[in-house]
């Protein structure tokens, strides 16, 4: 990944007070090896794999800048990215994060998957992006071209306010990866701040470079995460409805994973809703339902979806 990607990043990403950074999770390859051959990039080395979520919660303690991109390795990126960004967010100040367009590296025309043209979420806690639905990806023809207000915005490539990282509290620990970022977004607008996609502001991700889209580990963290995420941020007067429509349908999936030949999945999936209800009860996180509640200023944000993407995706196929 370093090899293939971090020569565009260090090219075009360039200018007074700006740096490039790697932050070494505790590789076991030979990645600290490649980064000698980039001596103006500086390495954050780690003493061990802290996750997508604390690995980037201690990296950012060593570094002293107005705004900060989380970047992954698998991304290219191309002239005037950061650039592009940065004007934005000088010039609109209630906006705390932004992210690009982000397009697919394997088929160029079509957005990615992972952020696409900025996510949103339904009021169930399901998240979509502009540009990708479940897994129905849109070629890109120009029709999110405009800067636009999104619930979330990707951790592939999220361009964000140093202080405004800090006052949302970063991104949580405990998921160690995956939906982490959408619960800091959920945080960040819930706190009174904005988030945008800068579509004139372009980047390629190859996408599932450190983890497969059919992992079953992913499926489990996905599905883990994003019950810990609704159950974090989501007021009390929503919570029983959400919850009981959640359950049926989370195990609906896990039944469609069986009947498809992915049993490893479908397992855990299983496995996630255990271990939901485990966590959700644990003194960590009502800590930190109590926390993010006391400190909203938005306590339902506009941005949710009054709609079900599920309902909408397979009526549309219907």
């Amino acid at each position: 990944m370093l090899k293939q990607y971090l020569p565009s990043v260090v090219a075009y990403t360039q200018g007074n007070g700006i740096e490039v950074v790697v932050a070494d999770n505790g590789s076991t390859d030979n990645s600290l090896q490649v980064l000698c051959d980039f001596p103006s990039v500086r390495v954050i080395q780690m003493d061990k794999n802290y996750g997508f979520a604390e690995g980037y919660n201690r990296a950012l303690q060593d570094i002293d800048s107005e705004y900060v991109v989380l970047l992954n390795s698998d991304v290219e990126v191309t002239p005037d990215w950061l650039t592009l960004l940065l004007d934005y967010m000088d010039t609109h100040p209630d906006v705390w994060a932004c992210q690009p367009k982000i397009r697919s590296w394997k088929n160029r025309a079509y957005f990615e998957y992972a952020g696409a043209a900025g996510g949103q979420i339904d009021w169930l806690g399901y998240p979509y992006c502009h540009g990708r639905i479940l897994g129905k990806v849109e070629e890109d023809r120009g029709q999110y071209d405009s800067v636009t207000d999104v619930f979330w915005a990707t951790g592939a490539c999220l361009c964000i306010r140093k202080e405004a990282y800090q006052t949302a509290g970063g991104l949580d620990a405990d998921f160690f990866a995956h939906m982490e970022e959408i619960d800091l977004c959920w945080r960040i607008w819930c706190r009174g701040g904005r988030i945008v996609c800068v579509p004139t502001s372009v980047v390629y991700h190859l996408g599932g470079g450190a983890l497969a889209y059919e992992s079953p580990r992913k499926t489990y963290l996905n599905f883990r995460n994003n019950l810990l995420m609704i159950y974090k941020n989501l007021p009390a007067k929503k919570m029983a409805t959400v919850m009981f429509w959640r359950f049926w349908l989370d195990y609906a999936a896990a039944l469609h994973l069986l009947l498809t030949g992915k049993p490893k999945n479908a397992w855990a999936v299983v496995q996630a809703r255990r271990d939901f209800m485990v966590l959700r009860h644990s003194e960590n996180f009502i800590n930190k339902r109590k926390e993010n509640l006391q400190k909203a200023v938005i306590s339902y944000p506009g941005s949710i979806s009054d709609r079900s993407i599920l309902m909408d995706y397979y009526l549309r196929l219907a």
